[in-house]
């Protein structure tokens, strides 16, 4: 419901704040194919903030952050 509440005015950016956090593992494989599926079909910008483990590998760019500054991935501990 969330991710058709934040498409319903047609956005060119969704920023989705830990879309996963909470969820069993099962849904939140369902979670992140419908973002990527958002992304590829609506040519939606995705801003995903996660501090837990996300499938980097299907984002186009990944940025990380540590004390309010981009670092490397190495700085970042992952």
């Amino acid at each position: 419901v969330a991710i058709a509440r934040a498409l319903a005015n047609n956005p060119a950016l969704v920023l989705a704040d830990e879309p996963t956090g909470e969820l069993d593992p099962i849904t939140a494989k369902e979670v992140v194919a419908k973002l990527v599926e958002v992304n590829q079909r609506f040519n939606v910008t995705l801003l995903v903030v996660s501090m837990g483990v996300f499938p980097y590998d299907l984002a186009n760019r990944v940025l990380f952050m540590r004390d309010g500054e981009i670092v490397t991935q190495q700085e970042a501990g992952y």
